[in-house]
């Protein structure tokens, strides 16, 4: 069985409840958004479970652990990778799952504490 055919338990953080299971054809990471049964929930991390099979440990399932968010509209890709916000900001987070101290919830376009990014070699 291939681990993107396995079933993943999608699982509220806060507070803690199992919200059910999922077939998925990607592999979520923590920062992903994933919509499950008409809501929008950000992924804080995932777990794999095994079993052990005829002498050997085989991937059983896989948990994501969420938190019910919105998609953010701004993002920035930096090092490969999307980040919320505009990463140009000194006060950007450079993170999947928050934006900024200063402005948290965003947005970056009309952020009054805004500054340019200084970058030094």
């Amino acid at each position: 069985m291939e681990p993107d055919s396995l079933q993943t338990e999608v699982i509220l953080t806060h507070p803690r409840e199992s919200l059910g299971k999922v077939q998925l054809d990607w592999t979520p990471q923590p920062g992903n958004y994933l919509d499950f049964e008409g809501k929008t929930y950000a992924v804080l991390e995932r777990r794999h479970r095994y079993q052990l099979q005829a002498g050997r440990y085989r991937l059983h399932n896989i948990a994501i652990y969420v938190q019910s968010a919105k998609r953010p509209s701004e993002k920035s890709l930096v090092g490969g990778r999307w980040v919320i916000g505009d990463a140009t900001c000194c006060y950007n987070a450079h993170s999947e799952l928050i934006r900024c101290a200063v402005n948290p919830e965003g947005p970056c376009e009309s952020c009054r504490f805004y500054e340019k990014l200084e970058v030094t070699s």
